[in-house]
C-alpha cells in the first residue's frame, strides 16, 4: 500500500474517532429489515469460529482469568438455555480491555470486556448485559448485518479506529460487522426484548438490565468529562454501539408482559469474589496510559503527548486526539531486514509519497529520522509529520503527526517535544509501573466515600469514580461492614 493510501486510510481513522469514538454508526438505522439473512446457520457458526482468533488479537485476548471466565460462561450458558436458539453452540469470552463493551458474532460467540465485567455491581446486572448480547444471536441480527454488508458494502468502525491491518479489513468483509457498528434501533429493542425474557426465565430481575444502563450512563458522562468533552458522552463505551436507554429496556419489559419474579437471583456476594483482584484500566504487557505520558514497562519505553491531548491505548497502536483537528498515531514496524531509519521512511514507509525535508535526527540515543508530507481527506488537507526510530535491531517505532495546514504552525514545537520525549526507561522505572485492580472493601467505622475514594491511586475524579463503580449517589450514607468496590495498585 502506497504512503498517500495509508495516510489517507489513517486520517478516515482518525475521522471515526473524533466523530464517533469508539465505535461507527454509518449503517443506516431501519436497513436490517429490507432483507432477511441469506447466510445459514452452518455459515453462522464457521464465519464466528473464523473471526473469533481475530477478535482475540485486536482485544488484547481472552484475560487471563481461569476462575473469572469459568464464573462468566456459567452465567452464559444457563441464560442460552433459555433462549429460542438453545441449540447453539455459545462460546463466552471475557476479553482483556479496560473499555466497557460487549458484543457477538454470528455463531454464539459473545465477548464481554474486563472493564464492563468491573463496573457491573452484581451478578444479575452482569447477567443483563449478557442476555441481550443472546438475544441479538438468537434474532440473527449478526446475520442480517452479514447479509446487508455484502448488497451494501458497508466500511469499518470500531476497529478500524484501533488498527490499519489488513486483518481487520479481511474482518469486517467476512461479516463480522455486528462488532463494530451499531445495530438499528428496532435490533436494539428486539434484543432487549428477548433478554429481559431470559432474565425472567432464569430467575433474575429483569430491572437488572435497567439498573446497569443507568450505571453506565454515569460512566460515559465522566469518561467524556476527562476526556475534556463533555458533550461526548455515548462515545466511549457500549454505549456507541448500543444506544438505549434504562428506560428503553422497562418500554421492553412492560411489552413482554412478564410475571414479577419472586425472590430474584441477585448475586452480589459471589459476583463481588470474583471480580476482586481484576485487572482495572491498562494492562502494563499492553502499556498504560498515565495522564499525558504513555509508559510501556513490558518493552521499556515511554514518550509524553503535547497538552491537551487525549490519549487512547489500542492493541496494536496509540493514538492521541488534540484540539484544532491535531493527531497523533504511535505504532511500531517490524524491521524485515537493517535499514537506516531514513531509508526506511522512504523505502517501505512512504516510498510513494511527496516527502519534504527528509533527514537524519538522534532521539536520547536512539537513530531516527522523519519527513512531510501531505494528504487530502474529504476536500480537507492535512500536513503530516512522519517519525521512525529505530528502537532495536527489530523494531522501527513510529509518530504520525496530524494537523490541518492552520495549525500546523502552532503544533510544531508541541509535536517536537513529544518526538524528544521519546526515550528507553531502566528496569527499576519498569518496576515501579504497577497495575491497578478493583480489590473489594469491608467498610470500617468511620468511613465514608469520600474518605476511601481519596486513596485511589491515578483518578482525577476518584469520588466520582467510587460512587459510579458502585451505583451509588453522593448523599448515600455508606454502613459499617458492607462490601464496596475500591480500586488499588
Amino acid at each position: 500500500m502506497s504512503m498517500g493510501t495509508k495516510i489517507t486510510k489513517r486520517l478516515h481513522q482518525l475521522f471515526a474517532f473524533v466523530l464517533f469514538g469508539f465505535a461507527s454508526s454509518i449503517a443506516n438505522a431501519g436497513m436490517e429489515d429490507l432483507f432477511g439473512p441469506f447466510i445459514s446457520e452452518a455459515d453462522e457458526a464457521r464465519i464466528g469460529a473464523e473471526q473469533h482468533e481475530k477478535i482475540l488479537a485486536e482485544f488484547g485476548g481472552a484475560y487471563d482469568d481461569p476462575e473469572l471466565a469459568a464464573y462468566v460462561d456459567s452465567i452464559g450458558q444457563f441464560l442460552a438455555l433459555t433462549s429460542e436458539r438453545p441449540n447453539v453452540k455459545f462460546t463466552f469470552t471475557v476479553l482483556n480491555s479496560p473499555i466497557v463493551n460487549a458484543f457477538a458474532l454470528p455463531g454464539g460467540y459473545v465477548y464481554v470486556t474486563r472493564g464492563l465485567v468491573a463496573l457491573a455491581g452484581d451478578e444479575a446486572e452482569l447477567a443483563g448485559v449478557i442476555a441481550h448480547e443472546i438475544g441479538h444471536v438468537a434474532a440473527r441480527h449478526g446475520a442480517q448485518r452479514m447479509s446487508n454488508a455484502m448488497l451494501a458494502n458497508l466500511g469499518l468502525g470500531l476497529l478500524g479506529v484501533l488498527t490499519d491491518s489488513d486483518q481487520v479489513a479481511g474482518l469486517a468483509q467476512l461479516g463480522a460487522l455486528a462488532v463494530v457498528q451499531g445495530y438499528s434501533r428496532e435490533q436494539e429493542y428486539e434484543a432487549d426484548l428477548l433478554g429481559v425474557r431470559y432474565l425472567s426465565r432464569a430467575g433474575f430481575d429483569p430491572e437488572a438490565m435497567a439498573s446497569f444502563l443507568a450505571k453506565l450512563r454515569a460512566h460515559s458522562q465522566l469518561e467524556s468529562i476527562i476526556a475534556g468533552n463533555p458533550q461526548s458522552q455515548d462515545q466511549f463505551d457500549i454505549l456507541a454501539t448500543h444506544p438505549r436507554t434504562a428506560e428503553r429496556v422497562r418500554r421492553a419489559i412492560s411489552a413482554a408482559g412478564l410475571r414479577p419474579v419472586r425472590e430474584p437471583i441477585v448475586g452480589r456476594d459471589i459476583f463481588l469474589r470474583k471480580v476482586d483482584g481484576i485487572l482495572y484500566g491498562d494492562d502494563p504487557e499492553q502499556g498504560i496510559v498515565q495522564g499525558p505520558e504513555f509508559i510501556h514497562p513490558a518493552m521499556r519505553f515511554r514518550f509524553e503527548a503535547p497538552p491537551d491531548f487525549q490519549l487512547l491505548n489500542g492493541t496494536t497502536q496509540v493514538i492521541a486526539k488534540g484540539p484544532d483537528g491535531a493527531a497523533l498515531i504511535f505504532d511500531l514496524d517490524l524491521r524485515k531486514d537493517v535499514r537506516a531509519p531514513r531509508d526506511y521512511i522512504q523505502q517501505v514507509w512512504a516510498p510513494d509519497a511527496a516527502l519534504k525535508g527528509l533527514e537524519s535526527i538522534r532521539v536520547n540515543g536512539f537513530d531516527a529520522a522523519t519527513a512531510t508530507a501531505t494528504a487530502t481527506v474529504s476536500d480537507q488537507s492535512y500536513d503530516v509529520r512522519l517519525v521512525a526510530i529505530a528502537f532495536n535491531s527489530e523494531i522501527f517505532f513510529r509518530f504520525t503527526f496530524l494537523t490541518p495546514p492552520p495549525a500546523t504552525s502552532k503544533y510544531r514545537e508541541p509535536f517536537q517535544r513529544t518526538t524528544y520525549s521519546f526515550r528507553s526507561i531502566s528496569r527499576a522505572e519498569a518496576e515501579r509501573v504497577r497495575p491497578r485492580r478493583l480489590a473489594v472493601h469491608q467498610v470500617r467505622s468511620g468511613e465514608t466515600a469520600t474518605s476511601i475514594s481519596n486513596r485511589i491511586p491515578g483518578e482525577k475524579y476518584p469520588l466520582e469514580r467510587f460512587l459510579i463503580l458502585n451505583g451509588r449517589y453522593p448523599d448515600d450514607p455508606l454502613r459499617q461492614g458492607e462490601m464496596v468496590k475500591t480500586i488499588v495498585e
